[in-house]
C-alpha cells in the first residue's frame, strides 16, 4: 500500500463513520431513544463522549473542548505526515485507519462539541465501553502498530 492509497482509505473511513453517525442521529433517532437492545450482547446506546478514548480527560468545558480538539488535531497531522514518509505497506494500512478515525472524531467534536458513541457491547453485567466505526478503526490501527513494533524481527548489526 502506497500513501496516497494509505490517504484513500484514511479518507473511506472518515466518509463511512460519519455516514454511520448521520444515520444514527438522523435515521435511527438514537439520541431521544436512548437505547435499542439488538442482540443480547449488542446494543446501540446514545453516548456523548466529551473526552477521549474510554471517556478518559473529559474535556467539559469549551476551552478543554478546543484544547483537546487541538491536540487531536496535531496528532493526526502528525499521523498524516507519519504514513507519508512510511515505506512499509502494514504500516500505512494502521496509519490510515488511525487518520481516518481521527478525523471521524474532530469532526464531531468541532460539530457537536463531543463524539458520537453508540456501539455497545456487554454481557450480563459486565458493559464494555460504547464506541463508534472511528473508535474502532483507531483502535485496530493502534494494533496493528503495537503489534508489528513488538514481534518485528530487525536484522542484527554486523558487528
Amino acid at each position: 500500500m502506497t500513501a496516497a492509497r494509505g490517504y484513500l482509505l484514511a479518507a473511506a473511513i472518515f466518509v463511512v463513520d460519519q455516514l454511520v453517525k448521520l444515520w444514527i442521529i438522523a435515521g435511527v433517532g438514537l439520541q431521544a431513544k436512548g437505547s435499542i437492545n439488538l442482540l443480547p450482547v449488542l446494543s446501540l446506546t446514545w453516548v456523548e463522549n466529551r473526552g477521549v478514548s474510554m471517556g478518559l480527560l473529559q474535556a467539559d468545558g469549551a476551552k478543554e473542548r478546543w484544547i483537546l480538539t487541538g491536540v487531536t488535531a496535531l496528532i493526526a497531522a502528525g499521523v498524516a505526515w507519519w504514513m507519508r514518509k512510511e515505506t512499509n505497506r502494514i504500516d500505512i494500512l494502521a496509519l490510515a485507519l488511525v487518520l481516518g478515525g481521527a478525523l471521524g472524531n474532530i469532526v464531531d467534536r468541532v460539530r457537536f462539541g463531543y463524539v458520537v458513541d453508540f456501539v455497545h457491547v456487554h454481557v450480563g453485567t459486565w458493559s464494555f465501553y460504547v464506541f463508534n466505526v472511528a473508535d474502532a478503526a483507531i483502535t485496530i490501527g493502534v494494533a496493528i502498530l503495537l503489534l508489528r513494533a513488538f514481534f518485528e524481527r530487525k536484522p542484527a548489526a554486523a558487528e
